[in-house]
């Protein structure tokens, strides 16, 4: 009983559960067009989130069995499941099947409520999406920038995947918004892994440096909350129901400078480590999206 506790820990450890935060990301577009309340809506939104969250853990598990050689010979990375042989490679390829054959069944299900006209379009972004991360573990996490650039794509997807489920579109600002905050999380992340092992953990950090990706991760910060100021201001002047949304600007600065002095600190700087082990930051967010909630809906 306890060796299948161990490895049923370690699949769920393969599967990297923690980071399903950054798929909330879905439910941007649910809770900006007023959607929340309709259930349908929010029945799709979820079942959406849980099918991308499923295919992140599918990537998850493409890049360790990839990175499996290279992990044997890190002081940390070592102990992932496929690296430390506590799964083998071909029983983490058939887990990958399945979590991929249960998004495509999910996907259908969404197809088949048929609230968007071209429901082909969040499948082409959803299974882009895991294209996207096949050539960026294969290949292109070793080219500077573009290995970050994917980094940033991933997240924006996220939100144009959930506008598309639902049928919606969205603001050109907070596109810009998201891109921004994207590239500067991904910056982030790439900093403290400099910072951390220098140029060992990654090949692509021999072409970095820690002013590059610091001046550009507080860059991508400064623009993300110009671009979130004018969406702020924008909607604010079409909608009568996001009359005060201006007003959670300053919330958004304090928001961001915790999360920079965590990245300045001795965080990972992936982003779901960052938020999840501050709960500093987590009550910041959590009292955002509650009076963002109280601002569009009451």
């Amino acid at each position: 009983m306890e060796f299948n506790k161990e490895k049923l820990t370690s699949y769920i450890k393969l599967m990297r559960p923690h980071h399903y935060l950054k798929n909330a990301l879905i439910f941007l577009p649910l809770i900006f067009s007023k959607g929340f309340t309709n259930i349908n809506l929010l029945l799709i939104t979820i079942i959406g989130t849980i099918a991308f969250s499923l295919m992140s853990s599918v990537v998850y598990i493409i890049n360790d069995i990839v990175d499996a050689p290279k992990d044997r010979m890190h002081e940390t990375k070592k102990n992932r499941p496929i690296a430390s042989g506590k799964i083998s490679v071909k029983k983490a390829i058939i887990l990958a099947i399945i979590l991929l054959l249960i998004t495509i069944i999910l996907n259908i299900y969404i197809a088949s409520k048929a609230i968007a006209n071209k429901y082909y379009l969040y499948f082409i972004v959803f299974y882009g999406y895991l294209v996207m991360n096949i050539l960026y573990s294969v290949k292109l996490k070793n080219v500077p920038i573009l290995d970050i650039t994917i980094l940033a794509i991933g997240f924006v997807l996220r939100v144009i995947y959930g506008t598309l489920i639902i049928g919606v579109e969205i603001s050109n600002w907070l596109y810009l918004t998201v891109l921004s905050f994207s590239f500067y999380m991904g910056l982030g992340k790439r900093r403290n892994e400099f910072k951390k092992n220098g140029s060992k953990s990654r090949k692509v950090l021999e072409q970095y440096s820690e002013t590059f990706l610091d001046n550009n991760m507080y860059v991508c910060m400064t623009i993300g909350i110009v671009f979130y100021s004018l969406w702020c201001i924008d909607v604010q002047n079409i909608l009568k129901s996001f009359i005060n949304v201006i007003y959670t600007i300053p919330l958004v600065i304090i928001i961001c400078m915790k999360y920079s002095l965590n990245v300045e600190g001795d965080s990972s700087g992936d982003p779901a480590d960052v938020i999840l082990g501050d709960k500093v930051l987590l009550t910041l967010a959590l009292v955002y999206a509650i009076i963002m909630f109280m601002i569009i809906y009451l």
